[in-house]
């Protein structure tokens, strides 16, 4: 190859990161999978140090993906009482809302739901599915 044939391809690639793909090429589209579970200490709805490093995880793909309209969905384990996990499950979704709100993200992004205990992630009956199951999980309405 020539010098300038070298030369022009790596303009051309460079652009190509730069403009992000080629002209007319779908925009790149979030997926659920990237959004990071949120996970809570039994009987509570405050953030550890953990789960607010997931939901500034979420915060930036949100931010990056400014479309994105989503539901946070409130989860418990199987212990206490339907009623109670469904209010503890919109503590907990509500709680993560709140906090990507504070960081800036509008109020008419997100949603939330409770399922309380009816959707367990593991249907286990120990300390490690009980576990999994105290959760939010980020669902995506639209984009």
């Amino acid at each position: 190859m020539t010098k300038r044939l070298i030369f022009l391809l790596a303009v051309g690639a460079l652009l190509m990161t730069v403009l992000g793909g080629c002209p007319g090429s779908p925009p790149p589209v979030l997926k659920e999978t990237q959004f990071e579970t949120v996970h809570f200490d039994l009987d509570k709805f405050n953030l550890r140090g953990d789960a607010k490093a997931a939901l500034d995880h979420n915060y930036e793909l949100l931010k990056d993906f400014p479309d994105v309209i989503c539901k946070i969905e409130g989860h418990c384990d199987e212990r206490g009482t339907i009623e109670y996990n469904l209010s503890l499950g919109e503590k907990r979704a509500r709680a993560a809302m709140d906090y990507l709100i504070g960081l800036g993200i509008d109020a008419s992004r997100i949603s939330i739901i409770s399922y309380g205990k009816e959707r367990p992630v593991d249907p286990g009956h120990n300390d490690a599915a009980w576990d999994k199951n105290r959760r939010d999980e980020f669902k995506i309405i639209s984009q």
